[in-house]
């Protein structure tokens, strides 16, 4: 896919995606969704390791291209498409087994908040701020921040944030929760870099296992999520860095893991 909204690139197993509309503050547009699928896919066709998705500019992601909505024909059916088609795509971004990495580098909202959230690790610039906005334009939340926002805040202070708009700084987020590490903006990039390179060279499958055993960890009864853990470490077992980890810790050597 040619991309007009995004920047590409996928070295030494790390794909790097950047929304890149920053004169429009890279405002989520009907395009941007069908490139965020295709890159999503590609992701997972060329063997990414991990990922690492941000924005250009002095913003991250400002949420849903509000022009674009008032102009077109029928707002629902647009929406409709356009919010399918993002859903797939983050979709894919949770259940792939590279780690994802959001690099937030500036404002998060409405979209771009539920975008930002969605993460493995949330990485978050000093001048990040995050708002959910939905509810100042008369909306509903899409991207997936009903899902994760009170499962990693709460369900009061997700409430709050959902009917207030109240707006966070990247270390109130971090505090409450919302973000993994906050960083000095000249070193978002590199730290974002640095820990996808060191996933990107460790046991990938595993990684993928560890997410998929977290997404039932508040849905699911004892039981049943102790039968997905022995399942699931089981089959690693099959996996080629499975048992070369455990050969590697058994003969004090360090893994060199093939994310196979």
């Amino acid at each position: 896919m040619d991309y007009q909204t995004l920047l590409w690139s996928h070295e030494n197993g790390v794909a790097e995606i950047t929304m890149n509309r920053p004169d429009n503050a890279n405002a989520l547009s009907a395009r941007m969704s069908d490139e965020l699928f295709d890159a999503a896919c590609r992701c997972e066709a060329e063997g990414a390791r991990a990922v690492i998705l941000t924005g250009s500019g002095r913003m991250f992601n400002a949420g849903g291209d509000l022009q674009e909505f008032d102009e077109a024909e029928d707002k629902a059916d647009h929406v409709t498409r356009m919010a399918t088609i993002l859903h797939a795509a983050l979709s894919r971004f949770s259940h792939m087994d590279a780690p994802v990495i959001t690099a937030v580098n500036g404002s998060a909202g409405g979209g771009g908040f539920s975008i930002a959230i969605s993460g493995d690790i949330i990485l978050a610039s000093e001048k990040a701020k995050f708002v959910s906005a939905y509810t100042a334009s008369a909306l509903t939340p899409d991207g997936s921040s009903s899902y994760y926002l009170a499962k990693h805040i709460g369900l009061l202070r997700a409430k709050e944030l959902m009917l207030t708009n109240r707006v966070l700084t990247a270390k109130e987020a971090c505090e409450w929760g919302l973000v993994t590490r906050v960083v000095a903006p000249d070193d978002l990039m590199a730290e974002a870099r640095k820990l996808a390179a060191d996933f990107a060279k460790g046991p990938t499958k595993a990684y993928g296992g560890v997410k998929r055993l977290l997404q039932t960890a508040y849905s699911e009864g004892l039981e049943t999520q102790l039968d997905k853990e022995s399942r699931s470490i089981a089959a690693m077992m099959k996996t080629h860095d499975g048992a070369h980890g455990i050969a590697s810790f058994l003969a004090k050597k360090t893994p060199e893991y093939k994310g196979k």
